[in-house]
C-alpha cells in the first residue's frame, strides 16, 4: 500500500480518542462489583469482536488460520495473555486514580517501550537509523515521552489540589493506584510486541485479499490471550467474593431493572476498546517506514483525549492555575509530537519513492 503518513496519524488518532472513551461507560453500572463489569466487558473487545472483526475483514479466514504457524499462534497468545495481566491492572488503577494520572502514567511508559523495542526485537533499528525522518521520528518519540510526563506531572499537582480543597473522589489511592499504573504501563507495550511478532499472520492474510485490513486476524490470538488471562482472575475474584451470580440477577428494589443498562455498558466498552485495534491496522499499513511510531501515535493520542475526558467529567474541577498550565503544556507537547512523527514518516517515505 503506498505510505501516507498524515492520512495514517489521523486514523490513529481516531484509535486514540476511541481507547480514551472506552472505560466512561463503567461509571454508569450499577451493583456489579468490578470483576463482574471486567469480565463482561473483557468477553466482547478481546473475545466476541476480535473475531467477528476477523471474519468480515478478512478474505478465506480458516484458509489464512490453517496456513499460520503454530508457532507463531502460540507466542502471540502468550504476549496477549501477559498484555491481559496489564490491561486488568489498567482497570485497577483507574479505580485508585481516575482516568488523568492513569492514562499519562501507564501510557507514557507503554509509549516508550512499545516503540522502541518493536524495531529492536525485529533487528531493524540500525537500518532505521540511517533513513532521512529518522531524527524527526526520534525526536517525536522523545517529545511524546515529555508530553506524557508533563501530563502526569498535571495529574500529581491535580492530585495536592483536590486534597487541599477536600474534593478528592471517593476512593482514590496513589500508593496502590501507582504500583497498578507501572504494571499496567510494562505489559501493556507488550501488546504493541505482540502484534509485531503476529506480522505473519497479517502476510497470509494480505495474499488472501484482506487489504488494509490485514492485521485484524492477530487480534484474534493476541486478544485471545489477553481475554484468557484476565478471564481467569475475574473468576478467581467471583469464586472468592461470591459475585457469579450478579451476570444473571441484581438486589431487589430500583437495581434490579438495571441489568441490561450493565449489560449495554459493559459492550460499549468492549466495542469502543476493539475500535482503537480495528483501526490501527488501518492506520500503521499507511505509516510507510517507520510503522513502529504507529504506537507512540496512538498513545499519545489515548493521553490526550483522556485528559479531555478527565476535564469533561470534572476531574480536574477546583485545581490551581499552575496545573491547568501543565495539563495544557501536556497538551501542546503531545500534538507537536505527534506532528513531528507524522513529518518524520513523510519523509522516510519520500526517500523509499525516490
Amino acid at each position: 500500500m503506498t505510505p501516507n503518513p498524515l492520512l495514517g496519524a489521523t486514523i490513529l488518532s481516531i484509535g486514540g480518542c476511541s481507547s480514551a472513551l472506552c472505560y466512561t461507560p463503567q461509571k454508569k453500572t450499577r451493583a456489579w462489583s468490578w470483576q463482574t463489569y471486567w469480565l463482561a466487558q473483557a468477553a466482547v473487545c478481546w473475545f466476541i469482536l476480535p473475531w467477528i472483526g476477523a471474519w468480515l475483514t478478512t478474505p478465506q479466514l480458516m484458509t489464512v488460520l490453517a496456513e499460520t504457524p503454530t508457532r507463531v499462534i502460540v507466542n502471540t497468545i502468550l504476549l496477549g495473555a501477559l498484555f491481559g495481566v496489564g490491561g486488568t491492572a489498567f482497570g485497577v488503577a483507574i479505580r485508585y486514580l481516575g482516568f488523568s494520572i492513569t492514562y499519562a502514567i501507564a501510557i507514557g511508559i507503554s509509549c516508550v517501550v512499545g516503540t522502541l523495542f518493536t524495531p529492536l526485537l525485529s533487528g531493524e533499528l540500525a537500518a532505521l537509523l540511517v533513513r532521512t525522518g529518522t531524527a524527526w521520528v526520534l525526536a517525536g518519540v522523545g517529545v511524546a515521552a515529555v508530553g506524557i510526563l508533563v501530563s502526569g506531572l498535571a495529574g500529581w499537582l491535580k492530585d495536592t489540589d483536590l486534597r487541599k480543597s477536600d474534593t478528592m473522589p471517593e476512593g482514590f489511592h496513589l500508593g496502590k493506584g501507582l504500583l497498578f499504573c507501572v504494571l499496567a504501563g510494562v505489559l501493556s507495550a507488550v501488546f504493541g510486541i505482540s502484534l509485531d511478532v503476529g506480522r505473519p499472520i497479517a502476510a497470509i492474510a494480505a495474499a488472501h485479499g484482506a487489504g488494509q485490513f490485514e492485521g485484524n486476524v492477530i487480534y484474534i490470538f493476541s486478544c485471545g490471550g489477553a481475554f484468557i488471562s484476565s478471564a481467569a482472575y475475574c473468576l478467581f475474584l467471583h469464586f472468592r467474593h461470591g459475585t457469579l451470580g450478579e451476570y444473571v440477577k441484581l438486589p431487589t428494589g430500583s437495581q434490579k431493572a438495571w441489568l441490561p443498562i450493565n449489560f449495554s455498558m459493559a459492550a460499549l466498552t468492549g466495542l469502543l476498546w476493539y475500535g482503537q485495534f480495528f483501526v490501527y491496522g488501518a492506520g500503521q499499513v499507511r505509516m510507510g517506514a517507520y510503522k513502529f511510531t504507529s504506537w507512540a501515535i496512538i498513545n499519545a493520542m489515548v493521553v490526550l483525549f483522556s485528559a479531555i475526558v478527565g476535564l469533561l467529567m470534572r476531574e480536574w474541577k477546583g485545581c490551581r492555575p499552575r496545573t491547568w498550565v501543565a495539563l495544557v503544556s501536556a497538551f501542546i507537547l503531545l500534538l507537536v509530537a505527534v506532528g513531528l512523527m507524522t513529518y518524520g514518516n513523510y519523509l522516510g517515505s519520500m526517500q523509499k519513492t525516490l
